[in-house]
C-alpha cells in the first residue's frame, strides 16, 4: 500500500506532520521554561500553589523534550523507509515516560485540589500548615513515587510496526491487556477523584454565600488608641485573601479540566481497544487522540496567564519590554498587585 502513494503528496504530509511537532516542541519548552523562570525571579510567587504549578510545567516541558523529537525521528524513518522505529528496548522506555510524567500531572493535580479545598474551606489550618513549600515538597515526592509506582509495570509498550506516532502514545500489547486495563482504571480513577474533590469545593462556596455576611465591627477608641476587631482590618484583609484562593482554584480546575479534555479521547480509544479488540478504532481517530496528548505538554502555561491576573502582573512586571503604552500600569510592585492593591 505504501508504493501506491503519491511521492509528493507523502512528503506535503511529512513535512507538515513534522512542522507541526516542531512547534509544539517550541511552544512546550519555551512556554514551561519562561513561567518556571517567573516563579524563580518573582518573590511574591513563592509560594505553595506555584511550587505545586512550577513542578507540572517542568515535567510538561521534560515531556515535550524526551517524546517529541522521538516521534519526529520515527515519522522521517517511516517516511524514508530507512528501517524500523525504534526497538523494542527504546519503544518500552519511552512508553514508560509517557506513562511516568502522565501519572505524574495526574496525581499532581489530585493533590492541588486536595489543597485548594483547604485553602477554602480550612483556611487556617491550610495556613498555619500547608502554606509553606515543605508541604509543597511533599506533595511533589509523593506524585513523583506513586508516578513512578503506577508506570513502572511493563504493562505498556511503545507500539511499534507502522505507526509512526507510537513512541510515547502509551500502546497496550494485545497481550497484556489484564495490566493495561489496570492503568487505564487507575488514571480515570485519579482523575475523577480530583473532580469530585473540586465538585465538593463548589458546593461549599455556594452554601458560603448563603450564609449570613460577615459584619465590619468598628474600632474603638477613647484616647486616640484604636482597639477592637476593626482597628486591624483582618476582616477586609480576609476577604481580600479570600477571593485570591478562588482565583488560584479557579485556574487549577481549569488546568484540570484541559488534562481531562486532551487525554479522555486517548483513554477512551484505549479502553476499546483492551476491551473491544485492537482495530476496533479508526487509525485516524487514534491519531488524533495521540496528538491532543502532545499539545497538553504545552497548553498549561497559556490556561495559567489566561486564568490568574497575579500571573500576568508579575510577568510585566518581570519582563518589562513585553508591555505595550497602554499597560503602563502594570509597572507597580507585582506583591501589591497580587493582593489587590
Amino acid at each position: 500500500a505504501h508504493g501506491h502513494r503519491d511521492p509528493g503528496a507523502g512528503a506535503a504530509a511529512l513535512g507538515l506532520k513534522l512542522a507541526t511537532l516542531s512547534l509544539l516542541l517550541c511552544v512546550s519548552l519555551a512556554g514551561n521554561v519562561l513561567f518556571a523562570l517567573l516563579i524563580v525571579r518573582e518573590r511574591s510567587l513563592h509560594r505553595a500553589p506555584y511550587y505545586l504549578l512550577l513542578d507540572l510545567c517542568l515535567a510538561d516541558g521534560l515531556r515535550a523534550l524526551a517524546c517529541l523529537p522521538a516521534v519526529m525521528l520515527a515519522a522521517r524513518r517511516a517516511a524514508a523507509a530507512a528501517g524500523a522505529p525504534p526497538g523494542a528496548l527504546g519503544c518500552k522506555l519511552l512508553a514508560f515516560l509517557a506513562a511516568l510524567f502522565c501519572f505524574h500531572a495526574a496525581f499532581l493535580l489530585l493533590g492541588v485540589g486536595v489543597t485548594r479545598y483547604l485553602a477554602i474551606a480550612h483556611h487556617r489550618f491550610y495556613a498555619e500548615r500547608l502554606a509553606g513549600w515543605p508541604c509543597a515538597a511533599m506533595l511533589v515526592c509523593a506524585a513523583w513515587a506513586l508516578a513512578l509506582a503506577a508506570a513502572f509495570p511493563p504493562v505498556l509498550d511503545g507500539g511499534g510496526g507502522d505507526d509512526e506516532d507510537a513512541p510515547c502514545a502509551l500502546e497496550q500489547r494485545p497481550d497484556g491487556a489484564p495490566g493495561a486495563l489496570g492503568f487505564l482504571l487507575l488514571l480515570a480513577v485519579v482523575v475523577g477523584a480530583t473532580h469530585l474533590v473540586y465538585l465538593r469545593l463548589l458546593f461549599f462556596i455556594h452554601d458560603r454565600r448563603k450564609m449570613r455576611p460577615a459584619r465590619l465591627v468598628p474600632a474603638v477608641s477613647h484616647d486616640w488608641t484604636f482597639h477592637g476587631p476593626g482597628a486591624t482590618g483582618q476582616a477586609a484583609a480576609n476577604w481580600t485573601e479570600f477571593k485570591t484562593e478562588k482565583r488560584l482554584c479557579k485556574m487549577f480546575y481549569a488546568v484540570t479540566l484541559l488534562f481531562l479534555l486532551l487525554w479522555g479521547p486517548y483513554v477512551v480509544a484505549s479502553y476499546l481497544r483492551v476491551l473491544v479488540r485492537p482495530g476496533a478504532v479508526p487509525q485516524a481517530y487514534l491519531t488524533a487522540s495521540v496528538w491532543l496528548t502532545f499539545a497538553q505538554a504545552g497548553i498549561n502555561p497559556v490556561v495559567c496567564f489566561l486564568f490568574n491576573r497575579e500571573l500576568r502582573d508579575c510577568f510585566r512586571a518581570q519582563f518589562p519590554c513585553c508591555q505595550s503604552p497602554q499597560t503602563t500600569q502594570a509597572s507597580l510592585p507585582c506583591d501589591l498587585k497580587g493582593i489587590g492593591l
